[in-house]
Parts: C-alpha cells; sequence; structure tokens
C-alpha cells in the first residue's frame, strides 16, 4: 500500500521489488481499511508506505495500526525518515521533553491552540505549508511576542535543506522575503 503509487512505484523500481501497489491515503484509509484488515486476517502481508516521513506521524497510518490491534493483527514498524526530529536537533531548542502537534488546524481552534503553545514550556513542534507558513508566523507573533525563539526548518535531508533559527520577527521578515518551498518543520522554544 502507497500514500502516492507513483512515487512508491519509482522507489520500488529503483531498488527491483516487484510488487503490486494499492492506494492508501487520507482520502481512502477509512474505507480501506476493513478490506485490508479482512484480508490481513486471511493470511495476506501488507507494508505501507508514505511520500514523505513516517506512517502514522502526520501520514496516514494510524487508523490501520489501531485496526490491526484491534484484530489482535501482528504489526511491525521500521524505523524510517520523519521530519520532527531532525528539526529538534537543529533548533538547538531542550530536546529532552517537547510537545508534537502536527499540522495546526486550518481555521477553526486555530487561535486557541496558539494560544496554548505560547504558554507552554516545553519545545513545541509543528508541521506547517509553505503556503501557509507567512500567515502562520505572523498569528504566532501575536500570541508569542515578536522575540520569541523559533526555528523553521525546510526540505531536510534534501539538497535545498535551510535551517533559521532567531526571533520570530527576524524569522517573519526572512521568510518574507524569500521563495519559501518544500515541506516546513516550525520548532518554537517553550515559554
Amino acid at each position: 500500500m502507497a500514500e502516492d503509487t507513483r512515487k512508491s512505484g519509482l522507489l520500488l523500481k529503483h531498488y527491483g521489488i516487484k510488487a503490486s501497489l494499492q492506494s492508501f491515503h487520507i482520502f481512502n484509509e477509512h474505507k480501506e481499511t476493513d478490506k485490508i484488515i479482512s484480508r490481513m486476517s486471511a493470511g495476506e502481508n501488507f507494508a505501507l508506505i508514505t511520500d514523505a516521513g513516517t506512517p502514522s506521524i502526520s501520514d496516514p497510518g494510524f487508523l490501520l495500526v489501531r485496526a490491526c490491534l484491534a484484530a489482535k493483527l501482528e504489526i511491525e514498524c521500521l524505523p524510517g525518515p520523519t521530519a520532527l526530529i531532525p528539526a529538534l536537533v537543529k533548533s538547538g531548542f531542550p530536546s529532552d521533553r517537547f510537545v508534537f502537534e502536527g499540522f495546526l488546524p486550518h481555521k477553526k481552534g486555530k487561535q486557541t491552540l496558539l494560544k496554548q503553545i505560547a504558554e507552554e514550556e516545553k519545545t513545541t513542534i509543528i508541521y506547517e505549508s509553505p503556503n501557509r507558513l507567512l500567515k502562520t508566523l505572523t498569528q504566532m507573533e501575536e500570541h508569542f511576542g515578536e522575540t520569541r525563539q523559533i526555528s523553521v526548518s525546510r526540505e531536510l535531508t534534501k539538497i535545498y535543506e535551510e535551517t533559521i533559527t532567531a526571533p520570530l520577527c527576524e524569522v517573519i521578515e526572512y521568510f518574507s522575503q524569500h521563495k519559501i518551498k518544500g515541506e516546513v518543520i516550525i520548532v518554537v522554544h517553550g515559554k
């Protein structure tokens, strides 16, 4: 199963792996999970590949894992890439205890969550779309103040990897003047 069979197909082809691929993504995982559980209960084995990152960490997989556990089916998890840990380490912020929020809500509940993060004493990690980064940083500035230290990483482990760690006002200024592409991780220093 793959979040995007086209991307995963290229990966499998590169390594000479011949396997049939089935789509399993945010838009069909509710519908497909029961079918997969039935097939696994009948003895079939499946692997889940996501586009970038680890299944279940802001990617499809949580519903399937939960259903497997409920059906008493064995699961294996191979450690894979996830952007949150490298972003946390590269921030230089305390990493002994942290909060991972994943993607913030687009509208309803976003302001409430930002108010909570503003008071959080632990380092907080957030995923964000490049299209919404500046808006989110501006909203953070309203709640956290312009001097709150944050770190924004994008395109981690890729050729255009970039991490900016500075007071919020400086990070906003930087990204106002640069094109924002790729996956983005915001790390917020605790209060």
